[in-house]
């Protein structure tokens, strides 16, 4: 028995691919300007951090906060879209 998803539909996955580019985009815009006034922050507090410090960290936190919302992005689309659903689960008997 084959099971389908959602996402299978080219029309329902090119809009559930809009709406996570949506959400990365915001997350993008979100996670700069975060990371922007943490580095600020830091800046102003910590006296003679080093300006190379600043930039590692500002990576570091860029990186981080975007590979989480890549990640919790994937597990809305798939459970959104149904496609958890369509995976077959073998330890189960199907009538």
């Amino acid at each position: 028995m084959k099971h389908f998803s959602a996402l299978d539909d080219p029309e329902y996955a090119a809009f559930a691919w809009a709406r996570y580019r949506r959400l990365m985009f915001g997350m993008v815009g979100f996670s700069t300007i975060a990371v922007l006034l943490i580095i600020t922050y830091l800046y102003l507090t910590v006296p003679y951090i080093p300006k190379l410090i600043l930039v590692m960290i500002f990576i570091g936190l860029m990186f981080t906060l975007l590979l989480m919302a890549a990640l919790m992005g994937l597990v809305f689309l798939s459970s959104g879209s149904g496609h958890d659903e369509a995976v077959i689960d073998f330890d189960k008997d199907e009538a």
